[in-house]
């Protein structure tokens, strides 16, 4: 009964209904709470001036409230103005609009309403336009009114009996013929179920308490006809209705039904509907104890998952305790060997000086004596010792045998790592795995030393993917490894070597987990022999091709190799633009087919070798920023005094590679330096100063080779404005060359060059020099080759 009390209260008031009308939307209002939400609509404002002459209506009198002007509209009736203005001023309610103050109803019925008032529903906000008769043209709700008395009877306290002379006890019966509360002796003795009071009806106290206070009922009138009762149902208007309503009235030729009949009806529909929201009810409750459960449950979980947490972190720190044990008794051990070396090294060495000492001081007793024959019998001897003895010394014996250093270096950075990424893994997969990706031939393509890759996701796959991870292997058939983790779909891959074979792979992944990989793609890239650039038929089966030259990629990889013939992958940040060089147009197929090979992708696609010399340009990304580029970046000059060095775009760690640099301006007789370097060579000091570059630098008369900054192979012949410098870079035979004016420059100024390379120069602000690429090996290099 409590979860009924907010359908028994009213909107506007907050408390039980009193006097309940029923409004045209079929809620309910207390008839003084009406009343005081009276609104009212000036004459010159009436709906039906405004529609004569044009004017919108107020807010409360909205375009999608005008059908309550309609006799035909959903059951809204029209109710037409009053005959007198109110008297009563009006006054401003919170929302704005204009709220008659409350006032005393006359005796005899309800006062009149204000002309042109209207009334808006505080639950549905429809606005309503009550007709002459006002508040009375609305029914009473008096089935709402009997509902609230038996609910406030079984709210109020107990009844007691009437008959019991000194304490009242709690009442058990009414008799509605005697209209008294017994309790049960008094009953037994008082109203006995026999004789004349056998036929005495016998109702609970609260039944009887309700009956008492409605008693005699007043039977519904009708609101148009107030003399006359309801006896048929109009069913178009669904409501009760008079006879007189369908004699004279509106309902005249609606369908009307027997109002028993009706009642019946209605009673066994609402009965109907009830049992279906009751099943809704149920359902709630059980839903409610199933909630209620899983809180419990929630709570059971949360400490076991704590417990099971604290157990597994502490089986952490209890196998690092372990293992920092192991670690401490590995260095204990050496620093007991350390100990023992020294000491042992110490006596050594204090015998071996205690021998040395007793020999020195016998030898100066010796050369003491006067007696010429006597020392030269044993002089030889003592010579001997003595230099047997300074030659034991020498060797190494002076040198400690162990480093008061301990070499041991404890590499904790995997477990940091894995310690920062331990976490939860979800037992339930909410969303499927990706499908694999499909690589995009057509915008796959290598140029120089560089790998473009394209793929996409399957076309009718609909798994959401948060990004891809791209695997290349070494470029000699070595393990993949990852060289690109990120949602883009295009990746450009540089720093690889000349000539090389690299196979490709890609993945996609989502929170569930990894897809499988796709088909692998095998590149070849350019080989650097060739004296100008060429294209070469492209395989792709069934259909053919065309290479789109490719817009600017949002990142770029730079793999540089470790070793002779490896290669470790290192993501770098592209600081501009890259694109395919304007010279590869396109690459068409012709009848291909693909290759297949034994390995765990049973399909390869191979893309044929691009046979091309290496053309690059400098690199603004890595270069000092006193450097100037113009001529898209193939020209170069500095704003400073001081030497800096700018490296090219392109690396090289197999093959044989030559450019030249030529020179636009030299003033003052500076020292450019020319060469190759690593990729952190230093930045602000001339080329060759420290141990990552080898070049050579040369003024107007001479020139000189530098490496870690030794100055070795003084050269006559220098250069000036319009002279050409020629580096050669051969890392097959491991050397680097230098040429002025296309003739070699010395001797072969470095050997042994192993590792990537990248084409470097340093100068300051009186040269400028221009880059030339892809051009072939000089004659000079290439007649010394074929005597060889």
């Amino acid at each position: 009964m409590e979860e009924m009390e907010e359908e028994l209260k009213c909107p506007v008031c907050g408390s039980f209904y009193r006097e309940p009308l029923i409004l045209p939307c079929s809620h309910s209002l207390c008839q003084a709470c009406a009343r005081n939400i009276l609104v009212q609509t000036p004459e010159a404002e009436s709906p039906q001036s405004r529609r004569a002459s044009g004017v919108s209506d107020y807010d409360y009198l909205d375009l999608d409230k005008m059908s309550l002007y309609s006799e035909a509209d959903s059951g809204y009736g029209s109710y037409g103005g009053f005959a007198s203005a109110p008297t009563t001023p009006c006054q401003k309610s919170p929302n704005g609009v204009r709220v008659f103050p409350p006032a005393a109803p006359p005796p005899a019925a309800l006062a009149p309403a204000p002309r042109n008032a209207c009334l808006t529903c505080p639950q549905c906000h429809r606005s309503l336009i009550l007709d002459e008769r006002g508040l009375r043209g609305f029914p009473k709700n008096r089935v709402l009114e009997g509902v609230i008395d038996r609910y406030q009877q079984s709210k109020a306290a107990a009844l007691r009996c009437q008959l019991c002379e000194k304490a009242p006890r709690e009442a058990t019966a009414m008799c509605e013929q005697c209209d008294v509360f017994y309790c049960e002796p008094c009953r037994l003795r008082c109203h006995p179920p026999r004789g004349p009071l056998a036929k005495h009806r016998l109702v609970p106290p609260a039944q009887g308490r309700v009956s008492r206070r409605l008693s005699p009922r007043k039977i519904s009138t009708c609101t148009d006809h107030e003399l006359e009762n309801h006896s048929m149902y109009c069913v178009p208007c669904k409501m009760p209705v008079c006879y007189q309503c369908l004699e004279e009235g509106k309902h005249s030729s609606h369908e009307v039904k027997a109002l028993g009949a009706m009642w019946k009806l209605h009673k066994s529909q609402l009965s109907q509907a009830l049992n279906g929201l009751s099943d809704r009810a149920k359902e709630a409750k059980e839903f409610l104890v199933q909630l209620r459960n899983m809180v419990q449950q929630i709570q059971e979980n949360s400490v076991e998952f704590e417990a099971c947490l604290v157990a597994q972190c502490d089986a952490l720190i209890d196998a690092l305790n372990r293992r920092k044990a192991q670690l401490l008794s590995r260095v204990n051990k050496e620093h007991e060997h350390k100990l023992k070396v020294v000491r042992d090294q110490i006596s050594h060495c204090t015998v071996k000086l205690r021998q040395t000492t007793g020999l020195m001081e016998y030898c100066l007793e010796v050369i003491k004596e006067n007696d010429p024959s006597g020392f030269l019998q044993i002089s030889d001897a003592l010579i001997r010792r003595v230099h047997l003895t300074e030659d034991q010394w020498g060797k190494g014996t002076l040198t400690p045998r162990m480093t008061t250093d301990f070499d041991l270096n404890l590499d904790s950075a995997p477990l940091l790592q894995s310690i920062h990424q331990l976490d939860f893994v979800q037992m339930k997969a909410s969303s499927p795995v990706p499908a694999p990706p499909i690589l995009q031939l057509e915008e796959c393509c290598t140029h120089n030393n560089s790998a473009t890759l394209s793929w996409k996701q399957p076309p009718l796959s609909t798994v959401q993917v948060e990004g891809y991870i791209l695997e290349l292997d070494d470029g000699n058939g070595g393990q993949f490894r990852e060289v690109y983790v990120g949602k883009e779909t295009m990746c450009t891959v540089d720093g690889l070597h000349f000539n090389s074979m690299y196979s490709a792979r890609v993945k996609a992944f989502n929170k569930t987990g990894v897809s499988q990989y796709s088909k692998t793609l095998v590149l070849q890239t350019s080989e650097d022999t060739e004296s100008e650039e060429q294209t070469l038929p492209f395989p792709v089966p069934l259909e053919r091709f065309q290479l789109r030259r490719m817009s600017p990629f949002s990142s770029t990889l730079n793999l540089q190799p470790s070793f002779s013939g490896r290669s470790y992958f290192e993501l770098r940040s592209s600081s501009h633009p890259l694109s395919l060089h304007s010279s590869l147009q396109s690459l068409n197929s012709a009848g291909c087919n693909f290759e297949t090979q034994s390995a765990p992708y049973s399909q390869l696609v191979d893309i044929k070798k691009l046979v091309a010399v290496a053309w690059f340009s400098f690199d603004p990304g890595s270069a000092h920023s006193d450097i100037l580029f113009s001529n898209d970046n193939l020209t170069v000059t500095c704003n400073s005094y001081d030497d800096r060095v700018v490296l090219g775009k392109t690396g090289f760690s197999k093959g044989l590679h030559y450019w030249e640099l030529s020179i636009d301006r030299y003033d003052n007789h500076p020292d450019p330096a020319f060469g190759v370097a690593r990729v952190d060579v230093l930045k602000d000091v001339m080329l060759g100063k420290d141990d990552k570059a080898w070049a050579m630098y040369v003024d107007n008369n001479r020139s000189w080779f530098m490496h870690n900054n030794s100055h070795t192979n003084r050269t006559e012949g220098g250069i000036t404005k319009g002279a050409t410098v020629g580096v050669l870079l051969d890392l097959t035979r491991r050397t680097l060359t230098f040429s002025i004016n296309e003739d070699q420059q010395g001797p072969v100024a470095f050997e042994n060059m192993e590792g990537l390379f990248f084409p470097a120069v340093s100068l300051n602000r009186n040269v400028q020099v221009t880059l030339h690429t892809g051009l072939p090996v000089p004659e000079f290099y290439t007649s010394r080759a074929s005597m060889q």
